[in-house]
Formats: structure tokens, C-alpha cells, sequence
């Protein structure tokens, strides 16, 4: 199974190519282009990052990329990856994919960013691996449109947030899954594995 990153400049690459490749069978490339990216059997999009940045990296090949989600490309957007699944963020210009309603705001806390291990309620993202507690590194959360796509919430200070959020075959999290030890990679590879069958 081809699994692409798409990267956009930024993102945690080596240790996210890692936690993939511990699927058997999978092999991982990276992508500059988005337009070549879509040209794959899962796109991964990767944390880490600013939303402007990684929107106008995505610029030239964001119709081709929302149509291939749209027609049923598997995909899993993490941390800012799933913010660019949405229409826009606060924390830049250009447009996300838009593939989930709904806007990227600042975390309403105090304490911003939001670093360390947290707590994940009412997870229903994949059958094949629950989540508890998960890592995370970010200062904007996504604020969707329809809640019943959210799959998993957090709480940061008084901040509830979407933790996960699916729709089809594409989810997003907002915690990083290669960052959050056996339980995150578990969680990668169940979502490939569910790809595969």
C-alpha cells in the first residue's frame, strides 16, 4: 500500500514516515507537489507548521486535492494537517481544503500552547484502536460546523475541542498519533488497516 505525505515545508516527517511504515506492506513517500500527491492510495498530511505557510503550499493543487478526498482518497490530516482540512484559520491567510466545514480559531486558555499528554473523551474515530491519552503541541483548534462529525474531544483549561473528526475515509486529529507512544501508533495503523480491507 503507497502512503504519501504531502509535505508542505514544514511537519514532523521522519518520525510520522516511521509510525507508518510499522503497517506491513506499507511503503512511504513524500510529495512536494499537491497535485502529484493525490496520486496514491493514502495521503497523510502532517503536523507541525503555520497554516498560511502550509495553505499557499497548497494553493496550486487544491481543487485536485478536495476532488480526490471528495471521491473517496483516503486521508489523515494530524494537527495542522487536520486544520487543513477546514475553510480558514485565524492564525493565516489562504484557504484550507474545505473538506470539513467550519473555521480554525485560537485556543481559548490561558496557557497557549497547549503541550503535553491529555485526556480524549468520547472517542469513536476507528473500531480498531481507542484512544485515552494522546500528545499534543498547538496553540489553534477547529471549530466544525456539524459536531456530529466530531469522533473525540479534549479539554484544554476550559476549551472544549474537536480531538478527531471523520467524515468517510478522510480523519483528522489534533493530537500527534507518532508522538503518543504504542497507543498513537496503534491508532496509525489501525486506520491503514481499516484503509486496506
Amino acid at each position: 500500500m503507497r502512503v504519501t505525505l504531502f509535505d508542505y515545508g514544514a511537519g514532523n516527517l521522519h518520525s510520522l514516515s516511521k509510525a507508518l511504515a510499522t503497517e506491513p506492506g506499507v511503503e512511504v513517500h513524500v510529495e512536494v507537489d499537491p497535485r502529484r500527491a493525490v496520486d496514491t492510495d493514502v495521503l497523510v498530511l502532517p503536523g507541525v507548521g503555520a497554516f498560511g505557510l502550509a495553505a499557499a503550499r497548497l494553493a496550486q493543487g487544491r481543487d485536485t486535492m478536495r476532488l480526490a478526498l471528495e471521491r473517496g482518497l483516503p486521508c489523515l490530516g494530524i494537527c495542522l494537517g487536520m486544520q487543513l482540512l477546514f475553510d480558514s484559520s485565524d492564525e493565516g491567510a489562504g484557504k484550507g481544503l474545505g473538506y470539513f466545514a467550519g473555521h480554525v480559531q485560537r485556543l481559548a486558555a490561558r496557557r497557549v500552547p497547549h503541550i503535553g499528554w491529555n485526556q480524549v473523551d468520547e472517542d469513536s474515530t476507528l473500531s480498531g484502536a481507542k484512544l485515552d491519552t494522546v500528545y499534543y503541541a498547538h496553540s489553534y483548534v477547529c471549530r466544525v460546523a456539524d459536531p456530529s462529525l466530531v469522533t473525540a474531544w479534549t479539554t484544554h483549561e476550559e476549551d472544549r475541542f474537536a480531538a478527531a473528526v471523520r467524515r468517510g475515509k478522510v480523519v483528522g486529529v489534533q493530537f500527534h498519533p507518532e508522538k503518543s507512544s504504542a497507543s498513537g501508533v496503534a491508532f496509525v495503523r489501525a486506520f491503514l488497516r481499516e484503509v486496506r480491507s
